[in-house]
């Protein structure tokens, strides 16, 4: 199935953090924190502006992208968790 986002949304696949400490302290499901960074899996056409101008978004597909704690929505696509979240929560773009 294919989804193409709406107006300014993209759909983000978060990209799982290393396990492990620096001194090899393995990290417990229940206590890690849900990621921040990501990759972009689908993106929209932009956004309208209020004399009807469609302005492109910043970010594309393949995108490696930095976002907050509490960004988007989450939702699940033939069994695969994803992020729906807004252009504008996002933090970065990684080079």
């Amino acid at each position: 199935m294919k989804v193409r986002p709406l107006n300014d949304r993209i759909l983000v696949e978060r990209i799982e953090e290393v396990e492990k400490t620096a001194g090899g302290i393995i990290i417990p499901d229940t206590a890690k924190e849900k990621p921040s960074q990501g990759k972009v899996v689908a993106v929209g056409n932009g956004k309208k502006t209020d004399d009807g101008k469609l302005v492109s978004l910043d970010v594309k597909v393949g995108d490696k992208i930095l976002f907050g704690k509490y960004a988007g929505t989450e939702i699940k696509i033939e069994g695969k968790e994803y992020l729906m979240m807004r252009e504008d929560e996002v933090f970065a773009v990684f080079e």
